[in-house]
């Protein structure tokens, strides 16, 4: 579990324009801005050794954390679902890992730096919700976003690059009313970051149940355990096991 929780917090989530409940557009990530400063370069065995030990010490406090908290296997309930999505948040926030939304946050940061034009990086960020697997969007946000750019592009009659600040300060306007036709303030933006982390919780004990109840049962087909009864997920203890 350990392992499941450190390799998710890695992979260097969500910024509002890409999640469902959160569409609000960041302008600060919207506009083009200076690369950040270069980091100082590392001889390859030196980088190897640095990643390997920075890994190591986030397994083991992510394990420390895990050794110590009850988590209930129970994807149904509600309470289990919440009190595991507590136990995960201490783990980030304890080894420093990123959150989903960070981690979006970051591709998205990666992905956009070098592109100059809000056209592009619209299209880019559907791209990066679509592989995230955030394909839900019922309110029909992204094609709001694109017809706003029409408009704005359309006023300027020319394509609107990100550099531009006067002209992007129009497409921001545009978002912000775009915003509150949909009922989105900044100010909901921790709440939506909850919501997510729940789902995400949910999702993942779930599959740990999966997990267990598929490991269980393999066990069960062995000749020394055919008389057993297979115990309710629910009452696994996974301290036990770490």
């Amino acid at each position: 579990m350990a392992s499941r929780l450190l390799s998710r917090s890695r992979q260097l989530s969500i910024v509002p324009v890409v999640v469902q409940h959160e569409r609000l557009v960041p302008f600060r990530l919207f506009a083009k801005e200076a690369a950040p400063p270069a980091m100082p370069t590392l001889k390859g065995d030196e980088m190897l050794k640095n990643i390997f030990y920075e890994v190591k010490n986030k397994f083991e406090v992510a394990l420390g954390i895990l050794k110590k908290e009850k988590i209930t296997i129970d994807p149904d309930d509600p309470a289990a679902v919440s009190q595991y999505a507590k136990v995960v948040k201490t783990i980030r926030d304890k080894a420093d890992l990123f959150s989903e939304s960070q981690r979006i946050k970051y591709t998205i940061e990666q992905r956009t730096r070098d592109i100059p034009d809000a056209r592009t990086y619209l299209l880019a960020l559907q791209d990066i919700r679509a592989k995230s697997g955030l394909t839900d969007d019922d309110l029909g946000s992204e094609a709001m976003m694109m017809e706003a750019l029409e408009k704005v592009e359309k006023e300027i009659k020319k394509p609107l690059l990100r550099s531009d600040k006067k002209n992007m300060a129009l497409l921001q306007a545009e978002f912000d009313k775009m915003n509150k036709k949909l009922g989105i303030r900044k100010e909901d933006l921790p709440k939506y970051e909850e919501e997510l982390d729940l789902k995400l919780a949910k999702e993942e004990l779930q599959q740990i149940k999966n997990d267990a109840v598929e490991a269980m049962e393999t066990q069960l087909k062995r000749e020394e355990f055919k008389n057993e009864k297979m115990p309710d997920v629910r009452s696994l203890d996974i301290r036990n096991f770490l």
